[in-house]
């Protein structure tokens, strides 16, 4: 359901969509969902993460109820695409991706172990690796994800030297 004009809920020139019951509820947590993605994709884009993708993965969401959204979902989509392909043309990016997403995995047990703190420590021990299990698990399910994410670019994109346009099928390594 996307904006076409001014309606009953319009405001300021800006019209909002009109739903009702359970379609409200997940027009809300699409319009939610999609706004987390699109802040925290563009938090990422300077900030350790998957920027371009989170910042797709929202404009997605926020495209299936503004038509502005659907507009700009295109160049997103193409460079979140290209940048996938870019990560797994060399060897030597596959291997750097693995390591990091390993490295994640590695941290997010011993963090969740939370080891004595070491001698080197400069504040009280109660400060080391702070939050145990919480944020091993979360570091650990950022390895998942990068792993995934890694492992999905690898298969689609490894052989491309381009995204395909809307109109060209993506064509993965199989065929």
């Amino acid at each position: 359901m996307r904006d076409a004009g001014p309606s009953v809920g319009s405001a300021g020139g800006r019209s909002l969509p009109e739903v009702h019951g359970s379609r409200a509820v997940k027009s809300i947590a699409a319009q939610v969902l999609g706004w987390i993605l699109v802040v925290a994709g563009i938090a990422a884009l300077v900030l350790p993460g998957p920027g371009l993708l989170a910042l797709f993965a929202g404009m997605a969401l926020l495209a299936t109820q503004y038509s502005w959204a659907e507009r700009r979902l295109a160049p997103v989509r193409r460079a979140a695409l290209d940048s996938a392909r870019h990560s797994v043309q060399s060897v030597l990016r596959i291997l750097m991706s693995g390591l990091l997403v390993l490295g994640l995995v590695v941290t997010g047990v011993v963090w969740g172990m939370r080891p004595d703190a070491p001698g080197w420590w400069p504040v009280a021990d109660r400060w080391w690796l702070v939050g145990g299990w919480g944020t091993g698990a979360t570091l650990i399910g950022s390895g998942v994800i990068a792993g995934a994410m890694v492992l999905y670019s690898f298969v689609n994109y490894r052989d491309q030297r381009s995204v395909p346009s809307d109109d060209e099928p993506a064509q993965s390594s199989g065929s």
